[in-house]
């Protein structure tokens, strides 16, 4: 939010015409958009772009995103796991934005990656330079990127024939009774919540999706899964497990909660460390994960120069690390 006092030069204009002339790098249609969008109060009263301000107000204005198609690039830090040149394998940090989007203008991968690098691939315009897949905000994980177009589409055949081996692992809320299984239903859009998905049987959006899972430990009412989506839909392994009764952790969309307490977790595996003395009060009240508990660990492409079957790793973050160390430490697994 930017904040102005009207000068007696001013007095008289429409508000659209005086925040015109008061924010560099912006068009009058872009200010009256944003004014007519409630970006702009006088004196704490939001106004329409016909407002004429008068002398001695105050004008507060949520400036407009950028509407640049250009990536602006960022000095952000990149994990690099490989790189060779035509292509890079990024293990992408949980809260970064892959490429930018309403409401994630700067801070994303691909802003990152427009700073360190000086070629990438632009089969998928200016917006998304390099980006073959994508993985969701708040998962983090192995992402490949192209370098040159030539890559980027031998690397999309690829995900389109399915021909790439994808590893999750996941911490759901929840006790699954099969050691492992196949889930094989049609996802599409949810039928009234833009942001989310949905399994959808016979619908104009519905897409079959077949997702993998073994179970590696059980925490109670905690399971650790290895999950295999074959499938590459919108939110598939979240969707595909919340749809067996067993959400990811944390996920704000479909499992209903997106923080989670030392304490809620010590309940949820059925663990009593308050009468053991294990845990305070205030260790007991701590968030220890904030984000849905998915981490793409594992990837497997053939390098489109070189021909040859490549696996890469990225090892578990610590966030996830501590939820499961603190499992382990409170009670036997099963």
């Amino acid at each position: 939010m930017r904040q102005f006092v009207v000068p007696d030069s001013a007095d008289g204009l429409r508000i659209d015409l005086f925040l015109t002339q008061c924010c560099d790098g912006y068009s009058r249609s872009q200010i009256r958009l944003a004014v007519q969008e409630d970006g702009g109060e006088v004196d704490g009263r939001i106004v329409r772009p016909s407002f004429k301000v008068r002398s001695g107000q105050i004008v507060r204005f949520r400036l407009p995103e950028p509407s640049s198609d250009d990536t602006i690039p960022e000095n952000i830090p990149l994990d690099i796991l490989y790189e060779d040149d035509g292509l890079v394998v990024v293990n992408k940090p949980a809260g970064m934005v892959v490429h930018p989007a309403r409401g994630n203008w700067s801070g994303t991968l691909t802003s990152a990656l427009a700073f360190r690098f000086q070629s990438l691939s632009d089969v998928n315009g200016p917006t998304r330079p390099g980006i073959v897949h994508r993985l969701d905000r708040d998962t983090s994980g192995v992402i490949v990127v192209a370098k040159n177009n030539a890559v980027h589409l031998h690397l999309a055949a690829q995900w389109h024939d399915r021909e790439v081996a994808k590893k999750y692992i996941a911490i759901t809320a929840g006790r699954l009774d099969r050691d492992r299984d196949w889930i094989n239903v049609p996802l599409g859009r949810h039928p009234y919540q833009r942001d989310k998905q949905a399994v959808r049987e016979n619908h104009e959006s519905s897409k079959p999706a077949s997702t993998f899972y073994e179970v590696q430990e059980r925490y109670g009412r905690v399971t650790r899964v290895d999950v295999a989506p074959k499938t590459g839909r919108t939110h598939q392994i979240r969707v595909h497990m919340a749809h067996i009764g067993c959400p990811i952790l944390c996920d704000r969309l479909y499992a209903g909660h997106a923080t989670l307490t030392r304490g809620e977790l010590i309940r949820a595996a059925g663990l009593d460390a308050t009468h053991r003395g294990v845990w305070t009060t205030g260790q007991l009240g701590e968030v220890i994960l904030d984000r849905q508990a998915l981490h793409a660990a594992e990837l497997t492409i053939v390098n489109p120069q070189t021909n040859a079957e490549m696996t890469f790793h990225a090892p578990l973050p610590d966030d996830l690390r501590r939820v499961i160390d603190l499992l382990n430490r409170s009670g036997e697994t099963e």
